[in-house]
């Protein structure tokens, strides 16, 4: 729960919520992405 109230979203993020955000990267839609850093972490270093 402390770890979860550091985020922005208040909670602990779960693994398909990791993996959409992978599937979206490999796929043909994330094509013109590149060079890019993305935080997958609930805002919890936009904090």
């Amino acid at each position: 729960e402390q770890t979860a109230n550091k985020t922005s979203l208040r909670h602990i993020g779960q693994p398909n919520e990791i993996a959409s955000a992978v599937a979206f990267l490999a796929s043909n839609a994330a094509s013109y992405i590149n060079g890019a850093d993305f935080s997958i972490d609930g805002g919890r270093f936009g904090v």
